[in-house]
């Protein structure tokens, strides 16, 4: 069920900067302050490209790998029985 809340107080420069980014997306200043709180509020869901963007920019970042691909499967197996 939707909730209604109401603002008050709010500063001339934030709504003035809310009404343009409202005419810009063709919103309602009602729309826009909904999507303004979700974006911010609400995890951003990634897709599958972004997703592993992201990770390849990440292992780009770290040191060069010191086990070989047989050593981390020798490492997976140890202590398994």
């Amino acid at each position: 069920m939707a909730t209604t809340l109401t603002l008050k107080d709010i500063p001339d420069a934030v709504y003035q900067r809310l009404k343009i980014s409202a005419q810009t997306n063709r919103r309602s200043l009602n729309r826009e302050a909904i999507v303004c709180l979700e974006t911010a509020l609400l995890p951003a869901k990634l897709g599958p490209g972004e997703r592993l963007a992201r990770a390849r920019e990440l292992r780009a970042t770290l040191s060069p790998a010191k086990f070989k691909a047989c050593d981390i499967e020798t490492f997976k197996g140890q202590g398994r029985a």
